[in-house]
């Protein structure tokens, strides 16, 4: 169970923190090709999605990795898994069908939560 984890949160966590690092740092103009919605979105709302996704990512790979608190992991997975929920009813509200990548998305994070428990 070990090993699948890191395949399945690995490559989730990478994402997240690409994702949510580039929705901290850049500006709105460099965000509307990658992601419309931020044009209805307040730019700080951007940003906390953006830092809950980095903090995310961290949670998924920190706490396992280090025998720390390795329940936080589950807890990331699981909220990872609220965030695409999230999204893909912001991306159906908006009339946008493309909801493949989320998901996907959701469907990782709720693997990767039901691989975490194996530390609980």
């Amino acid at each position: 169970m070990n090993i699948a984890y890191w395949i399945v949160a690995g490559p989730l966590g990478l994402f997240s923190l690409y994702a949510g690092g580039v929705k901290v740092v850049r500006s709105r103009e460099q965000l509307r090709p990658m992601m419309a919605w931020v044009d209805s979105t307040p730019m700080p709302a951007v940003r906390a999605i953006g830092t809950i996704e980095v903090l995310g990512a961290a949670g998924l790979i920190l706490p396992p990795l280090t025998g720390i608190a390795p329940w936080a992991a589950l807890a990331a997975a699981i909220g990872f898994a609220v965030l695409q929920i999230g999204a893909t009813g912001v991306h159906l509200m908006r009339g946008e069908r493309r909801i493949a990548l989320n998901l996907t998305l959701l469907l990782t994070a709720a693997v990767t939560a039901w691989l975490a428990t194996t530390w609980l």
